[in-house]
């Protein structure tokens, strides 16, 4: 680090040129009381590990370092089972460590990492039910080369889970190929049946535009290790932008004129749907502009007040920034105009004139069933929003990403929004991510599989998340059968795509 500093001292001076120096001062003054940190527990990190005990151990002292520094929404710990499995093929050879001993060391860690807790504001508990922090360990997949990058360790990770029981921390996630090694595929499918604790990510996808050194940051967020970092953006409410641009701007919860300038649906008669969209895409600049202006200033403060000098420690010199943006309500968003566009939809006001709920007649189709009609419109508005976002500056030149994701908000988004076209109540919680409306979907998981794989993963960078909820008598009668057919959906639910390449040696 030390080094990176000195690189550029003798550089005229530009703002880059002092933010980089000042940052790295920083960097170099966290390491040293990372080092003290370890000291503290009577170990010196100050050259490599020698062992498996301490490469994890001085890995643990580096994510422990950084928790104890932020307490962000999300502290991912990384892609660590091929790093750690060195060590451990090493000490298993040399006959200084034995299987038990290899797994009651990463038990020791999935420990560590179940108990660490945050002081939260109330206001976060309320977005983030549940005071997740998102220890993402990431894991299985492809090398470029075409070798798998499932170890011995991927699967002492997954026995962690039958070890110590069922537990949403880490987030264990699995880099899904259907190229994977059978025995890690059905071992994977096993566990996820037993305890429901496992995520599963698209490994070609993310290859394909991360490169083959990617982890999850946070719920769904790839992103190159070690080389990239994210602004983290949370979500717009894009089911409540809706609703604002049938009422010219105007809360539907408080009857608040929230912004000027919009004029509302005008009548009690069907609304029109060129009318709503035209209104929607025109609510959206503002909301949309509203946003990423807030995000840009909240991670300009969060730099100059709260520098995340140990993380970025750990980091290359010069990263790779994006703006992790978000869009919530999109099934919402979806059955709406669909039933705007293929069924009748009255507007019923209150006494203000206010649009406080909808009467509609006939029927429309739904996303979620594998109907074009529907997934279309949801399709459409993941790039409509991902558009406008691309037209603002980012702060420091970060790339613009979005999720399709909601994962722990679901009920604070729904409670502070209205009625809508499609019959989604008042105040009831959003579904979650990209999935459709609860109870909606009524073809069943390969068909709501099928809408969500419609959106295109180039305006969705930041990860699009499908939480699917089975009983393991749905898969099948015995235990094998279960077994199997989960695979089968997960080969099923995950194949290549090449829309979006990534060249290693010229980046995008």
């Amino acid at each position: 680090k030390q080094k990176d500093k000195d690189r550029y001292a003798d550089q005229p001076f530009s703002e880059h040129w002092a933010r980089y120096r000042e940052e790295h001062s920083e960097q170099i003054k966290a390491l040293k009381k990372l080092k003290n940190l370890a000291q503290s527990y009577g170990y010196d990190i100050s050259g490599p590990a020698t062992n498996a005990h301490e490469a994890v151990q001085w890995t643990y002292f580096g994510y422990l370092a950084s928790v104890k520094s932020q307490d962000g929404a999300a502290m991912s710990i990384g892609r660590l089972s091929g790093f750690f499995d060195c060590y451990f093929e090493r000490d298993l050879k040399n006959g200084t460590l034995d299987e038990s001993g290899a797994q009651e060391i990463i038990d020791a860690l999935v420990i560590k990492l179940r108990i660490t807790r945050f002081l939260r504001t109330i206001a976060y508990d309320q977005i983030f039910s549940g005071d997740p922090y998102w220890a993402t360990w990431s894991d299985a997949g492809f090398g470029d080369d075409g070798r798998t990058l499932v170890t011995k360790t991927s699967f002492r990770l997954l026995q962690t889970l039958v070890n110590l029981g069922p537990a949403p921390e880490p987030n264990i996630t699995i880099f899904w190929d259907e190229n994977l090694p059978r025995g890690y595929k059905e071992f994977c499918a096993l566990i996820s049946i037993d305890t429901s604790s496992i995520q599963y990510e698209s490994d070609p996808q993310i290859r394909a535009h991360w490169g083959d050194d990617a982890a999850i940051a946070c719920c769904v967020s790839p992103m190159r290790v070690g080389k990239q970092m994210q602004f983290f953006g949370a979500r717009v409410n894009a089911a409540k932008a809706l609703l604002y641009a049938i009422n010219g701007g105007r809360d539907e919860m408080s009857g608040k004129q929230v912004m000027e300038g919009y004029e509302p649906v005008q009548g009690d008669g069907p609304l029109d749907f060129d009318d709503v969209w035209k209104r929607y895409e025109e609510m959206l600049d503002w909301v949309v502009g509203t946003y990423v202006e807030a995000l840009n200033i909240i991670h300009y403060c969060h730099d100059r007040y709260a520098y995340e000098a140990i993380e970025m420690a750990l980091h290359d010199a010069e990263i790779v920034r994006t703006m992790g943006c978000g869009i919530a309500g999109l099934s919402i968003v979806a059955d709406s105009l669909a039933a705007i566009k293929y069924a009748k939809v009255y507007p019923i006001r209150d006494e203000t004139g206010l649009v406080v709920d909808y009467r509609t007649e006939g029927d429309f189709p739904t996303y979620g069933n594998d109907d074009d009609r529907a997934d279309d419109i949801a399709a459409t508005v993941v790039h409509t929003v991902m558009d406008k976002i691309r037209a603002i500056p980012m702060y420091r030149d970060a790339i613009p990403t979005q999720s399709v994701l909601t994962i722990t908000s679901n009920v604070v988004y729904g409670k502070a929004t209205g009625s809508f076209p499609s019959g989604h109540e008042k105040g009831t919680p959003f579904a979650p991510g990209a999935n459709p409306e609860n109870g909606i979907d009524t073809h069943g998981m390969v068909a709501s599989m099928l809408s969500v794989g419609k959106l295109d993963y180039n305006d969705a960078l930041d990860g699009i998340s499908l939480t699917n909820t089975i009983t393991p008598q749905g898969l099948g009668r015995s235990k094998e059968e279960q077994i199997q057919n989960l695979v089968g959906i997960l080969d099923a639910g995950f194949v290549p795509d090449d829309s979006c390449a990534y060249d290693g040696t010229k980046g995008y």
